[in-house]
Protein backbone atom coordinates (compact mmCIF):
# COMPACT_ATOMS: atom_id res chain seq x y z
CA UNK A 1 0.00 0.00 0.00
CA UNK A 2 1.13 3.51 -0.71
CA UNK A 3 0.80 6.24 1.84
CA UNK A 4 2.65 7.90 4.66
CA UNK A 5 2.30 5.77 7.79
CA UNK A 6 5.22 7.50 9.56
CA UNK A 7 3.76 10.88 10.49
CA UNK A 8 3.39 11.91 14.12
CA UNK A 9 -0.15 11.00 15.05
CA UNK A 10 -1.43 9.57 18.31
CA UNK A 11 -1.71 5.77 18.09
CA UNK A 12 -3.51 4.08 16.37
CA UNK A 13 -3.90 6.97 13.89
CA UNK A 14 -1.68 7.28 10.79
CA UNK A 15 -1.36 9.12 7.48
CA UNK A 16 -1.32 12.77 6.58
CA UNK A 17 -4.92 13.09 7.74
CA UNK A 18 -4.23 11.06 10.91
CA UNK A 19 -6.90 8.50 10.09
CA UNK A 20 -7.13 5.07 11.67
CA UNK A 21 -4.72 2.57 10.15
CA UNK A 22 -7.35 0.77 8.21
CA UNK A 23 -6.14 -1.56 5.47
CA UNK A 24 -7.95 -4.85 6.01
CA UNK A 25 -9.29 -6.77 3.02
CA UNK A 26 -13.06 -6.54 3.45
CA UNK A 27 -14.11 -9.90 2.06
CA UNK A 28 -14.78 -9.94 -1.69
CA UNK A 29 -12.01 -12.46 -2.31
CA UNK A 30 -12.19 -14.23 1.04
CA UNK A 31 -15.97 -14.61 1.19
CA UNK A 32 -16.62 -12.25 4.11
CA UNK A 33 -18.90 -10.29 1.77
CA UNK A 34 -21.84 -12.56 0.94
CA UNK A 35 -23.42 -12.83 -2.51
CA UNK A 36 -26.60 -11.21 -1.20
CA UNK A 37 -24.62 -8.02 -0.45
CA UNK A 38 -23.52 -7.55 -4.09
CA UNK A 39 -25.80 -5.97 -6.72
CA UNK A 40 -25.43 -4.34 -10.13
CA UNK A 41 -27.32 -2.24 -12.65
CA UNK A 42 -27.33 -5.12 -15.16
CA UNK A 43 -25.76 -8.49 -15.99
CA UNK A 44 -24.40 -9.84 -19.28
CA UNK A 45 -25.59 -13.21 -20.55
CA UNK A 46 -23.06 -14.72 -22.94
CA UNK A 47 -22.78 -17.78 -25.19
CA UNK A 48 -26.40 -18.01 -26.32
CA UNK A 49 -27.57 -16.79 -22.92
CA UNK A 50 -26.06 -19.75 -21.06
CA UNK A 51 -23.25 -17.83 -19.33
CA UNK A 52 -24.35 -15.39 -16.62
CA UNK A 53 -21.63 -12.88 -15.73
CA UNK A 54 -23.32 -11.95 -12.46
CA UNK A 55 -22.36 -9.37 -9.86
CA UNK A 56 -21.73 -12.18 -7.32
CA UNK A 57 -18.76 -13.31 -9.46
CA UNK A 58 -16.88 -9.99 -9.15
CA UNK A 59 -14.45 -11.33 -6.56
CA UNK A 60 -10.73 -10.58 -6.88
CA UNK A 61 -8.82 -13.54 -8.38
CA UNK A 62 -12.05 -15.47 -9.01
CA UNK A 63 -11.29 -18.52 -11.20
CA UNK A 64 -13.21 -20.39 -13.85
CA UNK A 65 -14.60 -19.90 -17.34
CA UNK A 66 -17.21 -17.40 -16.08
CA UNK A 67 -15.41 -15.56 -13.28
CA UNK A 68 -16.31 -11.86 -13.17
CA UNK A 69 -19.13 -9.33 -13.43
CA UNK A 70 -19.91 -7.85 -16.84
CA UNK A 71 -22.62 -5.27 -17.40
CA UNK A 72 -25.17 -5.78 -20.18
CA UNK A 73 -24.22 -4.32 -23.58
CA UNK A 74 -27.35 -2.11 -23.56
CA UNK A 75 -26.50 -0.59 -20.13
CA UNK A 76 -25.26 2.96 -20.75
CA UNK A 77 -24.83 3.80 -17.05
CA UNK A 78 -23.48 0.61 -15.45
CA UNK A 79 -22.59 0.21 -11.79
CA UNK A 80 -21.83 -2.50 -9.24
CA UNK A 81 -22.48 -2.00 -5.53
CA UNK A 82 -21.65 -3.55 -2.17
CA UNK A 83 -23.93 -3.17 0.85
CA UNK A 84 -21.64 -3.69 3.86
CA UNK A 85 -24.70 -3.81 6.17
CA UNK A 86 -23.11 -1.31 8.54
CA UNK A 87 -21.03 1.85 8.38
CA UNK A 88 -17.47 1.23 7.21
CA UNK A 89 -14.30 3.19 6.52
CA UNK A 90 -13.10 2.48 2.96
CA UNK A 91 -9.44 3.32 2.32
CA UNK A 92 -8.82 1.62 -1.02
CA UNK A 93 -9.89 -0.67 -3.84
CA UNK A 94 -8.05 -3.34 -5.83
CA UNK A 95 -9.47 -3.93 -9.33
CA UNK A 96 -8.93 -6.61 -11.96
CA UNK A 97 -10.43 -7.43 -15.36
CA UNK A 98 -11.11 -10.85 -16.86
CA UNK A 99 -10.95 -12.78 -20.12
CA UNK A 100 -14.26 -13.53 -21.85
CA UNK A 101 -14.30 -15.87 -24.85
CA UNK A 102 -10.54 -15.34 -25.17
CA UNK A 103 -10.83 -11.54 -25.25
CA UNK A 104 -9.37 -9.30 -22.53
CA UNK A 105 -12.02 -7.07 -20.93
CA UNK A 106 -11.50 -4.56 -18.14
CA UNK A 107 -12.42 -1.15 -16.78
CA UNK A 108 -9.86 1.50 -17.75
CA UNK A 109 -11.31 4.29 -15.62
CA UNK A 110 -14.05 4.54 -13.01
CA UNK A 111 -15.72 6.77 -10.45
CA UNK A 112 -16.87 5.88 -6.94
CA UNK A 113 -20.10 6.81 -5.19
CA UNK A 114 -21.14 6.06 -1.62
CA UNK A 115 -24.24 6.18 0.54
CA UNK A 116 -25.24 5.73 4.17
CA UNK A 117 -28.84 4.71 3.40
CA UNK A 118 -28.85 3.25 -0.14
CA UNK A 119 -30.96 6.15 -1.43
CA UNK A 120 -28.82 9.30 -1.43
CA UNK A 121 -25.39 8.89 -3.04
CA UNK A 122 -22.31 11.12 -2.96
CA UNK A 123 -19.68 11.02 -5.70
CA UNK A 124 -16.10 10.78 -4.42
CA UNK A 125 -14.11 13.99 -4.78
CA UNK A 126 -10.73 15.00 -3.44
CA UNK A 127 -10.59 17.77 -0.85
CA UNK A 128 -11.52 21.18 -2.26
CA UNK A 129 -12.28 19.70 -5.72
CA UNK A 130 -15.49 20.47 -7.60
CA UNK A 131 -15.26 17.58 -10.09
CA UNK A 132 -15.77 13.88 -9.44
CA UNK A 133 -12.50 11.94 -9.06
CA UNK A 134 -11.81 9.58 -11.96
CA UNK A 135 -9.62 6.65 -10.90
CA UNK A 136 -7.21 4.92 -13.26
CA UNK A 137 -8.23 1.28 -13.62
CA UNK A 138 -6.69 -1.74 -15.32
CA UNK A 139 -4.52 -2.16 -18.42
CA UNK A 140 -5.12 -5.88 -19.01
CA UNK A 141 -7.42 -8.70 -17.96
CA UNK A 142 -5.44 -10.22 -15.09
CA UNK A 143 -3.06 -7.86 -13.28
CA UNK A 144 -4.40 -5.86 -10.34
CA UNK A 145 -4.52 -2.09 -9.82
CA UNK A 146 -4.74 -0.52 -6.37
CA UNK A 147 -6.27 2.90 -5.75
CA UNK A 148 -6.29 4.51 -2.29
CA UNK A 149 -8.88 6.91 -0.90
CA UNK A 150 -7.38 9.88 0.91
CA UNK A 151 -9.54 11.10 2.56
CA UNK A 152 -11.21 7.74 3.24
CA UNK A 153 -14.89 7.08 2.49
CA UNK A 154 -17.29 6.59 5.40
CA UNK A 155 -20.43 4.77 4.21
CA UNK A 156 -22.47 1.58 4.20
CA UNK A 157 -23.00 1.32 0.44
CA UNK A 158 -20.04 1.44 -1.96
CA UNK A 159 -20.70 1.82 -5.70
CA UNK A 160 -18.21 1.50 -8.59
CA UNK A 161 -19.22 3.38 -11.74
CA UNK A 162 -17.26 2.45 -14.92
CA UNK A 163 -16.29 5.44 -17.10
CA UNK A 164 -14.11 3.85 -19.80
CA UNK A 165 -14.17 0.11 -20.55
CA UNK A 166 -12.24 -2.10 -22.97
CA UNK A 167 -14.63 -4.29 -25.01
CA UNK A 168 -17.03 -4.50 -22.05
CA UNK A 169 -17.26 -3.35 -18.43
CA UNK A 170 -15.87 -6.46 -16.76
CA UNK A 171 -14.64 -6.44 -13.18
CA UNK A 172 -13.23 -8.43 -10.29
CA UNK A 173 -12.29 -6.46 -7.17
CA UNK A 174 -11.52 -6.27 -3.46
CA UNK A 175 -12.33 -3.45 -1.04
CA UNK A 176 -9.82 -2.24 1.55
CA UNK A 177 -10.69 -0.59 4.86
CA UNK A 178 -12.16 -1.46 8.23
CA UNK A 179 -15.41 -1.63 10.12
CA UNK A 180 -16.30 1.27 12.40
CA UNK A 181 -17.56 0.95 15.93
CA UNK A 182 -20.68 3.13 15.84
CA UNK A 183 -20.15 4.23 19.43
CA UNK A 184 -16.45 5.11 19.43
CA UNK A 185 -15.65 5.44 15.68
CA UNK A 186 -12.76 3.00 16.13
CA UNK A 187 -11.84 0.12 13.85
CA UNK A 188 -14.19 -2.84 13.86
CA UNK A 189 -13.89 -6.57 13.54
CA UNK A 190 -15.34 -8.64 10.70
CA UNK A 191 -12.52 -10.70 9.19
CA UNK A 192 -13.11 -14.27 7.92
CA UNK A 193 -11.62 -16.50 10.65
CA UNK A 194 -10.27 -19.26 8.42
CA UNK A 195 -12.89 -21.78 7.33
CA UNK A 196 -12.61 -20.98 3.61
CA UNK A 197 -8.90 -20.09 3.66
CA UNK A 198 -8.06 -23.26 5.65
CA UNK A 199 -6.38 -21.15 8.33
CA UNK A 200 -8.51 -23.38 10.56
CA UNK A 201 -7.24 -26.94 10.24
CA UNK A 202 -9.42 -30.02 9.72
CA UNK A 203 -8.91 -31.15 13.34
CA UNK A 204 -10.41 -27.86 14.61
CA UNK A 205 -13.78 -28.72 13.03
CA UNK A 206 -15.99 -31.44 14.54
CA UNK A 207 -19.64 -32.50 14.54
CA UNK A 208 -22.22 -34.56 16.39
CA UNK A 209 -22.40 -37.08 13.51
CA UNK A 210 -21.67 -37.53 9.80
CA UNK A 211 -23.74 -38.89 6.92
CA UNK A 212 -22.57 -41.34 4.25
CA UNK A 213 -24.46 -41.29 0.95
CA UNK A 214 -25.68 -44.85 0.26
CA UNK A 215 -23.52 -45.88 3.25
CA UNK A 216 -20.38 -45.60 1.11
CA UNK A 217 -17.22 -44.50 2.96
CA UNK A 218 -15.96 -42.47 -0.03
CA UNK A 219 -19.12 -40.34 0.10
CA UNK A 220 -18.78 -39.28 3.76
CA UNK A 221 -19.82 -35.67 4.42
CA UNK A 222 -17.10 -34.84 6.97
CA UNK A 223 -17.24 -31.90 9.43
CA UNK A 224 -14.10 -30.37 7.92
CA UNK A 225 -15.85 -30.24 4.53
CA UNK A 226 -18.05 -27.47 5.97
CA UNK A 227 -15.87 -24.76 4.43
CA UNK A 228 -17.57 -21.89 2.60
CA UNK A 229 -17.57 -22.46 -1.19
CA UNK A 230 -15.91 -25.90 -0.94
CA UNK A 231 -16.19 -27.79 -4.23
CA UNK A 232 -16.44 -31.50 -5.09
CA UNK A 233 -18.95 -34.36 -4.97
CA UNK A 234 -18.93 -34.33 -1.15
CA UNK A 235 -18.39 -30.64 -0.37
CA UNK A 236 -20.14 -29.89 2.93
CA UNK A 237 -20.92 -31.34 6.33
CA UNK A 238 -24.10 -33.41 6.51
CA UNK A 239 -25.45 -34.82 9.79
CA UNK A 240 -26.39 -38.49 10.03
CA UNK A 241 -29.88 -37.70 11.36
CA UNK A 242 -32.44 -34.95 10.82
CA UNK A 243 -32.80 -34.00 14.48
CA UNK A 244 -32.29 -30.77 16.42
CA UNK A 245 -29.67 -32.51 18.56
CA UNK A 246 -27.11 -32.30 15.72
CA UNK A 247 -24.35 -29.68 15.77
CA UNK A 248 -21.22 -28.46 13.97
CA UNK A 249 -18.38 -27.14 16.12
CA UNK A 250 -15.33 -24.95 15.46
CA UNK A 251 -12.42 -24.77 17.92
CA UNK A 252 -10.60 -21.47 17.35
CA UNK A 253 -7.87 -22.62 19.82
CA UNK A 254 -7.96 -19.25 21.62
CA UNK A 255 -10.77 -16.83 22.46
CA UNK A 256 -11.80 -14.55 19.60
CA UNK A 257 -14.34 -11.80 19.17
CA UNK A 258 -17.10 -13.33 16.99
CA UNK A 259 -19.16 -10.81 15.02
CA UNK A 260 -20.94 -12.84 12.34
CA UNK A 261 -21.43 -16.01 10.31
CA UNK A 262 -21.94 -16.82 6.63
CA UNK A 263 -23.80 -20.06 5.82
CA UNK A 264 -24.33 -22.04 2.63
CA UNK A 265 -26.03 -25.29 1.64
CA UNK A 266 -24.93 -27.94 -0.88
CA UNK A 267 -26.17 -30.64 -3.25
CA UNK A 268 -25.94 -34.39 -2.63
CA UNK A 269 -25.92 -35.88 -6.13
CA UNK A 270 -28.50 -33.37 -7.35
CA UNK A 271 -30.58 -33.20 -4.14
CA UNK A 272 -30.66 -29.62 -2.79
CA UNK A 273 -29.98 -29.54 0.98
CA UNK A 274 -29.52 -26.66 3.42
CA UNK A 275 -30.11 -25.38 6.95
CA UNK A 276 -32.90 -22.79 6.87
CA UNK A 277 -32.74 -21.75 10.55
CA UNK A 278 -30.24 -22.28 13.34
CA UNK A 279 -29.11 -21.28 16.81
CA UNK A 280 -25.53 -20.51 17.87
CA UNK A 281 -23.86 -21.55 21.11
CA UNK A 282 -20.38 -20.75 22.38
CA UNK A 283 -17.95 -21.80 25.10
CA UNK A 284 -14.53 -21.00 26.51
CA UNK A 285 -13.72 -24.57 27.57
CA UNK A 286 -15.88 -26.84 25.38
CA UNK A 287 -17.89 -28.03 28.40
CA UNK A 288 -20.08 -25.13 29.56
CA UNK A 289 -22.09 -23.56 26.74
CA UNK A 290 -24.13 -20.38 26.29
CA UNK A 291 -26.65 -19.82 23.51
CA UNK A 292 -26.80 -16.47 21.72
CA UNK A 293 -29.92 -14.66 22.96
CA UNK A 294 -32.36 -12.32 21.26
CA UNK A 295 -31.76 -8.82 22.67
CA UNK A 296 -35.47 -8.01 22.80
CA UNK A 297 -37.05 -11.24 24.06
CA UNK A 298 -34.03 -12.67 25.97
CA UNK A 299 -34.90 -16.08 24.48
CA UNK A 300 -32.59 -18.18 22.29
CA UNK A 301 -32.10 -16.30 19.02
CA UNK A 302 -33.08 -18.26 15.91
CA UNK A 303 -31.11 -17.05 12.90
CA UNK A 304 -32.51 -17.15 9.38
CA UNK A 305 -30.43 -19.55 7.28
CA UNK A 306 -30.34 -20.52 3.62
CA UNK A 307 -33.07 -20.92 1.02
CA UNK A 308 -31.07 -22.83 -1.60
CA UNK A 309 -27.88 -24.88 -1.95
CA UNK A 310 -25.38 -22.23 -3.00
CA UNK A 311 -26.14 -18.57 -2.16
CA UNK A 312 -24.36 -17.16 0.89
CA UNK A 313 -26.48 -16.02 3.84
CA UNK A 314 -24.82 -13.61 6.28
CA UNK A 315 -25.93 -13.05 9.88
CA UNK A 316 -24.32 -10.56 12.26
CA UNK A 317 -24.06 -11.02 16.02
CA UNK A 318 -25.15 -7.79 17.70
CA UNK A 319 -23.67 -7.54 20.20
CA UNK A 320 -20.67 -9.76 19.36
CA UNK A 321 -19.52 -12.47 21.77
CA UNK A 322 -16.11 -13.77 22.86
CA UNK A 323 -15.36 -17.49 22.71
CA UNK A 324 -12.91 -20.22 21.79
CA UNK A 325 -15.57 -22.76 20.73
CA UNK A 326 -18.55 -22.00 18.49
CA UNK A 327 -21.37 -24.44 17.69
CA UNK A 328 -24.04 -24.11 15.00
CA UNK A 329 -27.26 -25.81 16.13
CA UNK A 330 -29.56 -26.58 13.14
CA UNK A 331 -33.20 -25.72 13.89
CA UNK A 332 -34.90 -26.16 10.49
CA UNK A 333 -33.67 -27.55 7.17
CA UNK A 334 -34.51 -28.69 3.67
CA UNK A 335 -33.59 -32.28 2.83
CA UNK A 336 -30.80 -33.37 5.14
CA UNK A 337 -28.94 -31.08 7.58
CA UNK A 338 -26.16 -29.82 5.29
CA UNK A 339 -23.84 -26.88 5.88
CA UNK A 340 -20.88 -24.91 4.57
CA UNK A 341 -19.91 -21.83 6.58
CA UNK A 342 -17.46 -19.09 7.59
CA UNK A 343 -17.12 -17.32 10.94
CA UNK A 344 -16.40 -13.59 11.06
CA UNK A 345 -14.52 -11.76 13.81
CA UNK A 346 -11.03 -10.91 14.97
CA UNK A 347 -8.36 -11.44 17.61
CA UNK A 348 -9.01 -9.10 20.49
Amino acid sequence: MNGDFNCRCPSPYVGKHCQLRCISLLGMEGGGIAESQISASSVHYGFLGLQRWGSELARLNNKGLVNAWTSASYDRNPWIEINMQRKMRFTGIVTQGASRMGSAEFIKAFKVASSLDGRTYTMYRLDRQTKDTVFVGNVDNDSTKTNLFDPPIISQYFRIIPVVCRKACTLRFELVGCELNVYSNTAGCSEPLGMKSRLLSDRQISASSVYRTWGIEAFTWQPHYARLDKQGKTNAWTADTTKRTEWLQVDLESPKKITGIITQGAKDFGAVQFVSAFKVSYSDDGQFWSIVKDDVTSTDKIFSGNSDNNVHKKNLFEPPFYARFVRILPWAWHGRITLRMELLGCDE
